[in-house]
């Protein structure tokens, strides 16, 4: 015969005061973990949830981003031309060259963040149909005109459609906004190849980015690029080269980790401190219950049932509070590419249910010593007091 689990509410609704208290606690630790992991999905899906598998980027042999990449602009017409690219309306290779540099622009918020701008074309536009004109136009190659994310636009000062800004030493003007979803592309500048190529006097190519007939197509381009020691060139799809640029987040992972870790151990003392309250007060309660025939293994469970109850509640609270900043956005520096890359806070079913989750082990390491002690109270003790 088990203890009913209505007793563990109607013990805990008698206790109203430190039960809310102990469940706010909880609420609070699980909110701190649940927005640190929203932060750091968010991060994460910027990377994974850019680009399509039949596109593929192009980068020197061992380059691990676009700006630590560079070669000369033949080896553009020989990869271009390979067997399974897609042409264009004008039978032209669905391909663009393109170049990025890191400029250094003042934040609204103060300090400086360094900011990817990409030299590329009209092309671009085709391969990367996530990205769209909002505010403005689009720029036109060779007059220094520049088009800025809007997630760019909130953050860094002067960025506004038709304002001028100076970029290594020479003015620009910015002519148009874009959006370009929660992809990677949402924290850069964009502008015409040839641009980039001569303010900077870089004549060379950060990447080639080229759309494949189909997967067979993409990993037969993929081996021959791999394969021609002529240009030594590496080949990705899309999402794979971004994917592989999420070790950025995990400075955030160890951060996040030794939080909750800390946190869990400070909750966990809040539910041990109440469940040992209730036990001292509660005495003559489970003497009386182990006098009614339940063995100590029914208190204990009946214990552990009481504080996972409260680490429950106190999960739904904490998930409650942590869905509060869902879409918020915020930036942070890619490792790979040494420029900020903006993304947002993603409150997820997965971040809730680890949310909800960590409340329960919290519950559960907090409750069983406390429940170990209510098993050893004996009602003789309580009848010689």
């Amino acid at each position: 015969m088990r203890i009913p689990v209505k007793y563990n509410f109607r013990s805990l609704m008698v206790r109203r005061v430190s039960t809310f208290m102990t469940v706010m606690g909880i609420g609070l630790t699980v909110g701190i973990v649940v927005v640190l992991l929203a932060m750091i999905r968010g991060l994460d899906l910027t990377f994974t949830e850019t680009g399509d598998d039949l596109n593929l980027v192009i980068v020197r042999k061992g380059a691990e981003s676009e700006v630590t990449s560079y070669f000369a602009p033949n080896a553009y017409d020989l990869v271009r031309y390979l067997p399974g690219v897609v042409r264009d309306t004008g039978n032209e290779p669905l391909a663009v060259g393109e170049i990025v540099v890191v400029i250094n622009l003042p934040r609204k918020d103060g300090g400086e963040s360094n900011i990817a701008v990409r030299g590329t074309s009209e092309k671009s536009f085709l391969l990367r149909p996530e990205v769209q004109i909002v505010a403005g136009r689009k720029f036109r190659p060779g007059v220094r005109e520049l088009i800025v994310s809007r997630s760019l636009l909130e953050r860094v000062e002067g960025l506004d459609v038709g304002s001028e800004i100076e970029l290594h030493g020479v003015p620009w003007t910015v002519v148009g906004l874009f959006d370009a979803g929660s992809s990677a592309y949402a924290s850069e500048i964009w502008t015409g190849y040839t641009d980039v190529a001569q303010t900077w006097q870089r004549p060379v190519y950060s990447s080639l980015l080229l759309r494949a007939e189909s997967a067979e197509a993409a990993e037969s381009i993929k081996r021959r690029v791999s394969e021609d020691q002529r240009i030594q060139l590496d080949a990705f799809t899309q999402k794979e080269f971004f994917s592989n640029q999420t070790v950025s987040s995990v400075g955030l992972k160890v951060l996040a980790t030794l939080v909750a870790v800390i946190m869990g151990v400070g909750s966990c003392f809040a539910v041990m401190n109440m469940m040992y309250g209730q036990v001292m007060s509660r005495r003559q309660e489970i003497a009386t219950l182990r006098a009614l025939g339940f063995r100590r293994r029914h208190i204990v469970s009946s214990f552990l049932v009481e504080a996972l109850i409260l680490s429950f509640f106190g999960g739904l609270t904490g998930c409650l509070l942590g869905s509060l900043f869902h879409g918020y956005s915020a930036g942070t520096s890619n490792l790979m590419s040494f420029s900020e890359i903006v993304f947002n806070f993603r409150v997820t079913p997965e971040v809730l249910s680890a949310g909800l989750a960590y409340a329960l082990v919290v519950g559960l390491f907090g409750g069983f010593l406390p429940a170990r002690q209510a098993a050893t109270v004996r009602l003789a003790e309580i009848l010689r007091q």
